[in-house]
């Protein structure tokens, strides 16, 4: 299994708007908007580290309003 944090920027004011929309992404298992550099942390739980990469590439910055992206797998 595959754990990752992926730290996401959106447009002025879209965070409220997009959080539901990301949570529904499959491989999400929490969401929360965060004070700090990015608006949102998102959790993500896959099998492989490819599937982390289609979601942040696939699925998540395909969202509109999504600014920017930082991912981060957990190695332990």
């Amino acid at each position: 299994m595959v754990h990752a944090f992926i730290m996401v920027k959106t447009a002025a004011g879209k965070s409220e708007e997009l959080l539901d929309s990301i949570r529904g992404l499959g491989p999400v298992s929490e969401a929360h908007i965060v004070a700090g550099n990015y608006d949102i942390i998102t959790e993500v739980e896959t099998e492989e580290v490819y599937d982390v990469l289609h979601t942040v590439v696939g699925k998540l910055q395909k969202l509109d309003g999504i600014a920017d992206t930082k991912t981060y797998i957990c190695l332990q």
